[in-house]
Order: C-alpha cells, then structure tokens, then sequence
C-alpha cells in the first residue's frame, strides 16, 4: 500500500525573484508511475439554474457560470492535479498526510476542487473561497488512485496563484488554514507548511484543536505542528533551495529547468512514483498581457516538451492529448470501482513511449532526439517572449491554435 504521499512539488515566484514584471507558477504531478495524464480545456459556460455537475465521484449543484479552464488530469478522474483559467488563475495540489486518517467514504477529490475553484474563481481569493465552502458542504474523501485493490486517501493542500497574489491552502478533514504569499519564492510539497503565519482559517479551526487536546494557548498557534505526524513537519527546502539557487530573474526556462531536476529530487523517478505531467504558468502583472501555460501532457519533464497554451476564444482542441472516453462503461464510473484498467494512453502518450524507447537503447538517437525536442521548445519559449514584451495586443487569430500546433510539431518529430 502506498501509504506516503507522492511527493509532487510545486512552485510560484514574485518579482523580484522572478523576471521583471512576471508570476512564474510551476507543477511536477508525482502519482503512481503507468497513470496516463491528459490536457483538457473547457470552455467557459452558463448552467440552468438548479443543475448538478457530476465530480469524480459525487454530484454537487452546478455554478451559474463556469470559466474557461485548461486542466492537466489523471485522465480517470473529473478533476485536475493542476491547471489556469482564463482570468489569470493558477491552482495545484498536493496529497499530505496528517494526523487525521482521511476519509474513505466517497466525497470531493482534492483534485475535484482544483477544477471547481478554478471554474467559479475568477481571483486566487475567490478560487480560494470556492475550495473551502465545497470543503464544508461535502467534505473530502476517496480513492486518489485507480486501484481495485486498495484505497489511497489524503488530505489536500493547494497553492491558488493569480497575476497579484498567491495563496498556500492547507487542509485537514473540513478544516483549514492559509497564508497569503505576495513576495519572493514559495515551494510546496506533500507536508504540511504552514506554520504560524495564517491570514485565513476555519471559524472553528482553533476551538477543535483545543478539543482534540493537541493545543492549549501557551504556545503560538503552529498549524503544520498541530496537524503533523509526530516528526513529519520538515519544509520542503530541496525545491526552493533548487530555485532559490539560481538566482533572481526567475523565467519559464529557469521554472522549467528546476522541474526537470532529479538529483535535487523535485523530478520524481521511484520505484512507486513518477512525475506524470508538468505544467509552468507565466502570469504578466499587467493585465493587458496573457497569461502562458505550459503543458508537457508526457511524462518526465527531462524528456518531455513543454508547450504553450494562451486563452482566446474558440481555440482549438487538441484531441492527441486527450485520452480515449469509456463514458457510462469507465470501470472508475461503476461500483465497485476500478474492477479492470482500459487502456487510458492518447496518441501522444504513445508516440512519447515509442521515443522513450529510442531514448534508452540507442545513446547516439536517443541524444539527437532529445536536441531537436529541446530546440522546438526553444522556438516556443521565444516566441511567447515576444509576445510578452510586445506593446500592441495579441491578435487571438495568432494563437488559436498554438497547442494544437506545438503537439503536432512534436508528434511528427517522434514519428
């Protein structure tokens, strides 16, 4: 049973740590190692009132409005292990463990809440107020894994970003605490990290710990202390000091290198764990620039292509990133759950395993390969510079299909 949590790692950098004038958000999704991730958008909606929206594994009333969103998932599940909509906000989660078992009894995802807060929060506040009043309706609860076998279950943790702020939520159970971050570097990992700095908790978070008897008032209110495993609190300085280390001026690259980083240890490669997915957001602090995503939709970032992504209406979809649907027959959709595992692989998963391949028999292929992957991003990574430090507006026609093409691009250079 995989008791520990994956030790996914994710990141946000304000100026001036980060380059002038940009938020630079990034992800690495560590989950169980043959998990297939896909790249999903969807558009922004109006609901009828009174209408339910099915998550994972329960139905919830579906808001009025929903945002457009662009989601890295775990391609079985509704949620999203991260992603950005179109208003400029980022969120990620982490699966940590604390000192109340969490539920097994089937509730919201952590990852459920990714999406919904990203759909109804148009500001990392309003994603944040989202998270925990579903968090208090419905609880949180579930199989974080496609296993028949077993059930993982953890708490959640998120890092909400947006072009002003970024928020690090941490919950337990229904209750919560988070820190607003406006400055420098922050690193989240699978443990808790919230300390004494709290800007916003559940009305009642203090009178139950009191309760459970593991706070009187003598000390400071120390919320990973609390919560933690006897001695599991320990910051997750090998991200940050992996960031930290290279200095200010923080860009998509620098964020990009860092989550490609195994010896440092914020690239999971384990026997258990992978990095399935990654993810690097560029938020301008200037409203009037868009915000960049960047998707890899493969796994191992040191051997993936991150590609941009920008909201503009009607841009294209991308179905090489999406994995086949199973619709009513998914054995995630029938309980009991999980019974068999389909095939969850989408046409570039494939060509990337196809490559994979190539990359561990033949060195001499396996290098070339990976220097023409490395250059096609190159060619991504200036031209959104461009974009960014343009003075006239984007023209939406110009990115439409600016996914859509980088997937392409690289299927063809896999084939």
């Amino acid at each position: 049973r995989m008791a520990a949590a994956p030790p996914s790692y994710c990141f946000v950098a304000f100026p001036p740590c980060s380059k002038e004038g940009l938020v630079v958000f990034g992800k690495n999704s560590a989950r169980p190692r043959d998990e297939v991730q896909e790249v999903v958008y969807f558009a922004a909606a109006a609901h009828d009132p009174g209408s339910k929206v099915e998550c994972t594994y329960i139905e919830i009333e579906q808001a009025p409005r929903t945002h457009a969103v662009v989601l890295s998932r775990p391609s079985w599940l509704w949620g999203a292990e991260m992603g950005a909509n179109e208003h400029g906000v980022c969120v990620a989660n982490e699966a940590v463990v604390t000192r109340e078992p969490a539920a097994e009894a089937e509730a919201l995802l952590g990852m459920d809440l990714v999406r919904l807060g990203l759909e109804r929060g148009a500001t990392a506040k309003e994603a944040l107020d989202v998270i925990v009043a579903l968090l208090e309706e419905h609880g949180q609860g579930g199989n974080y894994y496609e296993d028949g076998n077993s059930c993982h279950t953890f708490q959640s943790a998120f890092l909400i970003v947006d072009r002003k702020e970024a928020w690090i939520l941490e919950t337990s159970g229904k209750y919560w605490a988070a820190e607003k971050i406006t400055e420098g570097v922050k690193c989240i990992c699978n443990q808790l990290s919230l300390t004494t700095k709290i800007d916003a908790e559940h009305p009642e978070l203090r009178n139950y710990v009191r309760s459970q008897g593991w706070w009187n008032e003598d000390t400071d209110f120390n919320f990973s202390q609390v919560f933690s495993l006897a001695d599991d609190h320990v910051t997750c300085c090998s991200g940050r000091e992996s960031l930290e280390k290279r200095g200010g001026d923080i860009s998509a690259q620098t964020m990009i290198d860092v989550l490609r980083d195994k010896e440092s240890g914020v690239c999971v490669d384990s026997e258990s764990f992978l990095t399935t997915a990654s993810v690097v957001s560029v938020l301008p602090q200037d409203p009037s620039s868009p915000g960049i995503h960047y998707f890899t939709g493969t796994p191992d970032p040191s051997r993936s292509i991150f590609k941009p992504f920008i909201f503009v209406d009607d841009v294209k979809l991308v179905p090489k990133v999406q994995s086949p649907s199973f619709g009513e027959h998914d054995p995630a959709k029938k309980i009991p759950r999980f019974q068999e595992k389909p095939d969850r692989r989408h046409e570039l998963y494939k060509a990337h395993e196809r490559a994979r391949s190539v990359l561990e028999s033949d060195e001499d292929k396996g290098q070339k390969l990976m220097r023409i992957m490395l250059e096609l991003e190159k060619q991504g990574l200036e031209a959104m510079e461009d974009i960014l430090t343009r003075v006239e507006i984007l023209d939406a026609a110009e990115v439409v299909d600016l996914f859509y093409d980088c997937v392409d691009t690289e299927l063809k250079f896999f084939k």
